[in-house]
């Protein structure tokens, strides 16, 4: 299976141990930030367990994506970084050529959750009216057949309920 994932090395680590193909799609200079000890052992993870790892800037790698994942692009506390990222991640915003990219009729949207996808928060309308578009995915793609964000977010209440459960010994 061929994971798509924007800007998130969990998904990598994830993919590399059940020999997935995975495709950072993101801008080269997020991708040099990246830790350089991790992304070695992830490579080497992935080789061992017959996956493949990429990071690319280039949208063409999309061509027989299955999933595409996406991201907030600054984090809580991170607000001061806004203008930056969204200068350097506007051009990866998922949008619906983003998914047509992928040549797969069938093709997922995942996102964490919270997401900007519109401008009906006040943070995105605040930023809005200052010139900045936080969107990191379009409304059309959040709300289309292929969007499954928010069983991914039912899927993780499950997941965080089972592990208290194991925690505390229930």
């Amino acid at each position: 299976q061929r994971q798509m994932c924007i800007r998130d090395s969990a998904w990598m680590i994830g993919a590399a141990k059940m020999g997935m193909h995975f495709v950072g799609l993101g801008p080269q200079e997020l991708a040099k930030e990246m830790d350089g000890t991790l992304v070695k052992r992830v490579f080497a993870t992935a080789r061992e367990n017959g996956g493949l790892i990429e990071i690319t800037d280039h949208a063409e790698d999309l061509k027989g994506a299955d999933v595409i994942y996406g991201d907030v692009w600054a984090s809580m506390g991170e607000e001061a970084q806004i203008p930056e990222r969204v200068g350097l991640l506007s051009p990866f915003r998922v949008t619906m050529d983003t998914l047509k990219a992928t040549e797969n009729p069938d093709v997922l949207y995942l996102h964490c959750l919270p997401s900007f996808h519109d401008f009906e928060t006040k943070m995105a309308k605040e930023w809005q009216a200052k010139g900045v578009d936080i969107r990191e995915v379009t409304d059309e793609v959040f709300r289309s057949r292929h969007s499954v964000v928010f069983d991914e977010a039912e899927n993780r209440m499950h997941s965080i309920k089972a592990v208290m459960v194991a925690t505390i010994g229930a």
